[in-house]
Parts: structure tokens; sequence; C-alpha cells
């Protein structure tokens, strides 16, 4: 699939100012997973997507023709790839970058590769170790209780949309819950 220009902001742990940037982003053959500086999203590519290895949100669209890409009440300075700067101004009828408002950057070539084994491959063999710090310090009751409501989740979501990952989760929580019932 081609490569789009597009608008990508980090949403997790920021209101509308977490860092954001605008870059070519590539698709795969479905068009479900979004490829950009060496990340690879959920979602449709615009709107709210999420990263597969850490599942963070993200907001991805399409770049205003106004040059107004941040949320009303978001700041900060969006990243621009350097390669795409003209295809930019182009876009938005603009002589030059107003560099109060934007940084340069180089934006890194995603290994699409490392993002299709981790979506195909056998969940037996994601690499967990250290993924799920949140669940090293829970009790057992604790550790069964997310056990059961992960697997409530697991059967609720759509294998498109990460059920793969509440799998996992699912599978490490087990693992240390059967470590802590045989100490």
């Amino acid at each position: 699939m081609k490569s789009q220009l597009k608008y990508i902001e980090l949403k997790s742990g920021y209101s509308d100012d977490g860092p954001a940037w605008i870059g070519n982003v590539e698709f795969s053959k479905s068009g479900q997973t979004t490829y950009f500086n060496g990340h690879a999203f959920k979602g449709n590519g615009h709107g709210y997507c999420f990263d597969i290895e850490t599942k963070k949100t993200y907001w991805i669209t399409g770049i205003k023709k106004n040059g107004q890409n941040r949320h009303w009440a978001g700041k900060g300075k969006i990243m621009i790839d350097k390669l795409v700067v003209e295809d930019y101004l182009k876009l938005i009828d603009l002589k030059n970058l107003d560099f109060s408002k934007f940084e340069l950057v180089d934006i890194e070539k995603t290994d699409k590769k490392r993002f299709t084994a981790i979506e195909n491959g056998s969940i037996y063999l994601v690499d967990i170790s250290d993924k799920y710090p949140d669940l090293k310090n829970l009790s057992v009751d604790e550790l069964q209780n997310t056990i059961e409501y992960l697997a409530r989740r697991e059967n609720y979501t759509n294998p498109n949309n990460g059920q793969k990952y509440i799998t996992v989760k699912k599978l490490e929580a087990e693992k240390l819950l059967e470590e802590l019932q045989n100490k």
C-alpha cells in the first residue's frame, strides 16, 4: 500500500500535548496496521490507534490544510520528518515552515517484518520477560482475579484487535501464579 502523509500524536499519559510528528506512514496489506517511526499501530490509520508493543494510544490522522493539526488545547512543537517538509508545505499551501511550531527530525524506517512476526507468530514465542511488571507485585488472590478478568477480555476481544496480547498477559499471570503457589 502506498505511504501517506499523516499527523501522529501520543495520547497515553498526555492530554492534548503529547509528542507529535508529521511524516509518511505505511500500511499493512489489510490496512489495519499502520507503520511509522519504528512502531506498528493497530487501527485503520485514522483516529485512535494503539502501539502493538507498548499498548499506548496514539491519534493518527490526515494533515489539516489549515496547518492546525494539534488540538486547540495542545501545545508543544510538532516534529516533522525532514524528507516530507516540501510535501507538507505544498499540501497546506505555504512557502516556509514556522520553526516556532515545528522541529526537523529524521524518522526511523520501520521493520515491518519484525511486527509481522509478532502479530502472526505463536503466542508461545512472544518474549514476555519483564513485559508486565504490574503483575509481579500481585498477591495470589489478585493474580487469580486478574487471570479471570483477562480470560473474560480474551473472549470478547476481536483477534484483529489485540486478543493475542491479552492471551500473552494471561499466560504470564498464570505462570506467576503457579510460581507463587509452588513456593
